[in-house]
């Protein structure tokens, strides 16, 4: 899957627990009708992905969905949902469509003469 959009905020890297799982966020502001804005996390080595990145770019981040479940200390059971970057790219402007060559004048082109019109065509149609 992925979220194409103009990054909106990327936050710093931060370390979080005592293991030293890192993560860090980037915000993308999609283009759209109703413009979402969807906070994607890159884990680990994946965060050093997005220090060529500035707000206000447009870019292309392939993601994965990623959930998870927890058991509070009153034994409720709560689940968490990640949207998880792998990969990012720049978006290039959208070139201008590709034209069609112009058509010669019709007097570039030889008239027909072998007409025989009292031939029979043998056409179906």
């Amino acid at each position: 899957m992925e979220v194409t959009g103009k990054i909106k905020m990327i936050d710093q890297t931060k370390e979080v627990g005592s293991g030293g799982f890192k993560k860090r966020d980037v915000v993308v502001t999609t283009d759209e009708q109703y413009p979402q804005h969807i906070l994607v996390q890159f884990v680990q080595d994946k965060c050093d992905l997005l220090n060529n990145y500035q707000v206000g770019e447009a870019v292309k981040i392939d993601i994965n969905l990623r959930g998870r479940e927890w058991t509070n200390p009153q034994g409720e059971t709560v689940y968490f949902n990640t949207i998880q970057g792998w990969r990012i790219g720049k978006v290039q402007a959208e070139a201008p469509a590709a034209q069609m060559p112009p058509m010669p004048a019709a007097e570039a082109f030889a008239p027909a003469t072998n007409l025989n019109e009292e031939e029979a065509d043998d056409l179906p149609f």
